[in-house]
């Protein structure tokens, strides 16, 4: 079945120049970390689209309805249906020393606000700047290599991605949420409590539900905040029951363990006269020899 208008689909994509190569936007890490786009906190990964409602440049958004699924294909998108042609008026020379009294310090090639407005540093030297308020792609020819990797079908599927593309940083998973004929309820982890900017998110994904789920006129978010660690109170003992513990230790000692009692003293009786024994055994031939030696000594006088 070929992708419609307003399908919620999932999409992989790598965004290049044509003119150079230079990959400019993706949704693979990898290739992230390969063109030197990967920052530390960025996430990178397939992304949702509704098709028709311009979340992509107008030409991609139409060329998605040709699209067929998990199947690569290449979009080719000229300057003036991607972000213009470039526009000489919009380069201007400022002194250096207005940049420095506003605070800002530039850098060649990077992007700064002026007047408010972004700008891109292009040339700096003999204490002025270049400063471009083109687009950085004005004037660039734009391809486009894109996946579909899945059509959503299920409003559960398709209010679990809407929340994904507002709250990115937690888990979807840990998002439940129930729908009952026209209510909605989302329970929120206690992970996305203090993400900056929650409140923006929670009013995104109440206007994303309204306009796509019209049939939910009722949306709810709840936080419950859960004590930690707390530890139940004890249980207080009936009378009952401190009086059978009363009696356990109290309780006369079984025939076993009188038995077992009177085996020990016997054991204890039998060590002790084995060891006075042991004692007399030692002592013995000392007191015979010196009978002896008595005795063989009265002859000897007898004799003389």
């Amino acid at each position: 079945m070929p992708i419609q208008k307003s399908d919620f689909i999932i999409v992989d994509y790598t965004g290049k120049v044509k003119e150079t190569g230079e990959v400019f936007d993706t949704t693979s890490e990898e290739i992230a970390k390969e063109n030197k786009l990967y920052k530390e906190g960025d996430i990178f990964e397939p992304r949702l689209v509704v098709v028709g409602e311009g979340w992509l440049l107008k030409s991609l958004d139409d060329a998605l309805l040709t699209f067929k699924l998990n199947k690569q294909q290449t979009v080719e998108v000229p300057p003036e249906n991607a972000f213009g042609n470039r526009d000489p008026e919009k380069v201007k020379l400022v002194p250096i020393k207005r940049l420095a009294a506003r605070g800002i310090t530039p850098k060649l090639g990077a992007q700064i606000e002026y007047d408010k407005k972004l700008a891109t540093v292009r040339t700096m030297g003999s204490g002025r700047i270049t400063l471009d308020f083109n687009p950085p792609l004005a004037g660039k020819t734009l391809v486009y290599e894109v996946t579909v990797q899945k059509v959503l079908k299920t409003d559960e599927e398709k209010i679990s991605a809407l929340i994904h593309r507002r709250v990115p940083v937690v888990e979807v998973e840990k998002f439940k949420f129930t729908i009952e004929k026209t209510s909605f309820a989302l329970n929120m982890p206690e992970e996305a409590f203090y993400i900056e900017g929650i409140q923006l998110a929670k009013r995104g994904i109440t206007m994303d539900i309204q306009r796509y789920l019209p049939e939910l006129t009722s949306i709810q978010f709840i936080e419950q905040f859960k004590k930690p660690d707390a530890v139940p109170e004890p249980k207080a003992e009936t009378k009952k029951e401190i009086k059978k513990k009363i009696a356990k230790k109290t309780k006369a000692p079984t025939k076993k363990t009188a038995k077992t009692t009177k085996n020990l003293a016997e054991t204890e009786t039998k060590a002790k006269t084995a060891t006075k024994t042991k004692a007399t055994a030692q002592k013995k031939p000392r007191t015979i020899k010196k009978v002896t030696e008595k005795k063989t000594k009265k002859p000897t006088k007898e004799t003389s």
